[in-house]
C-alpha cells in the first residue's frame, strides 16, 4: 500500500502541472491541494509504519526480558 501511495505522490504533481501548462492555472491549479494531499499521506503512512516496527520490536524485547 506504501508503494501505492508513493507512484500518486509522484504522478499526481507531474500530472496536474502538466495539465496547468496545458489547459491553465484557472482550471486545474486546485488540484496541486490534491497532489500535496497524495504526498502527506505517503509521509504519514511512513512513518507510522516506521514507529509500529518500533513499537514491535520494544515489546518483543519486553517479553524477552520478562521470561
Amino acid at each position: 500500500m506504501l508503494k501505492l501511495w508513493f507512484v500518486a505522490a509522484i504522478a499526481t504533481p507531474i500530472v496536474v502541472t502538466y495539465l496547468v501548462i496545458r489547459d491553465g492555472f484557472e482550471k486545474w491549479g486546485a488540484y496541486y491541494v490534491l497532489a500535496a494531499f497524495t504526498i502527506v499521506i505517503y509521509l504519514l503512512r511512513r512513518y507510522m509504519m516506521k514507529r509500529m516496527e518500533k513499537h514491535l520490536q520494544y515489546l518483543k524485547e519486553k517479553g524477552e526480558s520478562q521470561n
